[in-house]
């Protein structure tokens, strides 16, 4: 058992500030009485201890309340990505098969189909009398987020209270923890990166500074004037905090400890100009079955280990499949209590642990030192700006139009994203690029539809027919 963390925190530092946005601020207690009224509110619409709830909203305090509200009453909180089209939403509300849907009133018409009940709305109901627990099981289901799969159908991943308590507590054995820590949140708080962070503030009694989105101008004002000590971003972002503070001729304040970031691998290039900026950059690796990260490369290590993802945290393992000697590449597997117990839905059967360990699908080596190096995540997987795209995914609704014979989609460099999503398609009628990707706008979130559509006689395939995406690129 653990203790409700809302409850302890208030009660450890009442006082302390928990979170930020603009010129407001709220300590633990008045987070935890905020959390109490609306749970109250929650408990009025019906829901009880449980439940499983989708919520839908853009990260603003009113979010955050919601989210603390839902974990004082004990429901199992199905995180729903904001950028995703409305008929992706549609698989994940049903696939989840929640008890109710909470959304923002400004995201309404991206769910206009379901049943639901707007922040605003949950708000004005009147405050049921509930008791709300003093403890927590380990093996309560605090979130569920969804994760694309190779099959095209995205995952939904449960995350436990020990998942995340044991990798907030296991990160901060790793980076350390000061009284003045504040955490800059400029991720979303749908992702595994951003809520992991509101966890990590509960635990530690860490304020979070919050904002709507990412402005790379805020961020690196907030980096020099030393209001913010750490910051949660992915490549992309750090190039653009990058090169706003070198044209205006900022430095990172001496208070600020460092970024984390995730999503793939760091051009050596963005280390070196953080490096002359006294920018500390730690590169990580995590996905969402781990509760954030699992592997970390410490600053002091950044340049002598170019391209690692580092060692594994405190509590976690690493270790590469069939691999008998350093450097020898195989999938990366992992164990530990970070690690998801398993999935809900259509993939509830599907094991997610097999002896113990987490198969990921990633290729990597462990050096002489035992860094990680990743080679290649889950082979055919697109990353751009952080966001994680499986070609089959696309290739799913490219194949729903009734012109379209074939279809394979791999990922080609892109300056800004790191890579964007290209697609091959052979035709069983003449149809133009331009409604292609028209029909891809109704079905798919706005980063994952085709930057590029090439018109093909045929597609790459082996013996057994199989798509061989890694020759689409040379096409």
């Amino acid at each position: 058992m653990q203790p409700n963390w809302l409850m302890q925190r208030s009660y450890l530092t009442p006082n302390r500030i928990g979170l930020s946005f603009g010129e407001e601020t709220w300590t633990f207690v008045q987070l935890a009485e905020r959390a109490a009224q609306i749970a109250g509110q929650l408990a009025s619409c019906g829901f009880q201890a449980g439940d499983r709830v989708a919520l839908l909203g853009p990260s603003t305090p009113e979010l955050i309340h919601v989210i603390h509200a839902c974990m004082h009453l004990q429901l199992e909180m199905v995180f729903l990505n904001l950028r995703l089209a409305p008929s992706e939403l549609t698989y994940q509300i049903a696939d989840a098969q929640v008890t109710g849907i909470l959304v923002a009133d400004s995201e309404t018409t991206k769910i206009q189909a379901h049943a639901h009940t707007t922040f605003s709305a949950l708000f004005s109901q009147p405050i049921n009398e509930v008791s709300l627990a003093p403890e927590w099981d380990e093996q309560q289901t605090i979130s569920i987020m969804y994760t694309s799969g190779t099959t095209g159908f995205p995952k939904g991943v449960r995350q436990t209270v020990q998942n995340h308590s044991s990798s907030a507590i296991s990160s901060v054995l790793n980076m350390g923890l000061s009284e003045r820590d504040v955490w800059l949140c400029i991720v979303p708080i749908f992702h595994i990166s951003g809520f992991s962070i509101l966890m990590r503030s509960l635990l530690y009694g860490m304020p979070v500074r919050l904002y709507e989105k990412f402005d790379a101008a805020i961020c690196a004002e907030e980096i020099a004037c030393g209001t913010v000590t750490r910051m949660s971003a992915v490549s992309a972002m750090l190039e653009r905090v990058l090169s706003y503070m070198e044209a205006h001729g900022l430095t990172a304040h001496e208070n600020f400890s460092g970024i984390l970031l995730g999503g793939g691998p760091v051009p050596v290039d963005y280390l070196k100009r953080a490096a002359r900026l006294n920018l500390q950059v730690a590169q990580t690796y995590g996905m969402t079955e781990t509760s954030s990260q699992t592997a970390t490369l410490s600053n002091e290590d950044a340049m002598r280990k170019l391209g690692s993802a580092g060692k594994p945290l405190f509590f976690n393992q690493i270790k590469i499949d069939g691999a008998n000697a350093a450097c020898v590449e195989g999938e990366i597997c992992i164990k530990g209590p970070h690690v998801t117990p398993g999935y809900i839905g259509q993939f509830s059967k599907l094991a997610a642990l097999e002896d113990g360990w987490l198969k990921t699908g990633d290729i990597g080596y462990l050096d002489e030192e035992g860094y990680l190096y990743v080679i290649d995540r889950r082979s055919d997987l697109i990353i751009s700006g952080g966001e994680n795209i499986y070609p089959a995914e696309i290739e799913n609704v490219l194949l729903a139009h009734p012109l379209i014979q074939e279809a394979g989609v791999c990922g080609v460099e892109d300056e800004v994203w790191g890579q964007v999503p290209a697609a091959f398609i052979v035709i069983k009628a003449p149809i133009t690029a331009e409604k292609v990707i028209e029909f891809c706008k109704m079905h798919l979130a706005h980063y994952k539809i085709p930057k590029t559509i090439k018109f093909v006689e045929e597609l790459p395939r082996n013996g057994s027919n199989k798509l061989l995406r890694r020759k689409l690129r040379q096409l």
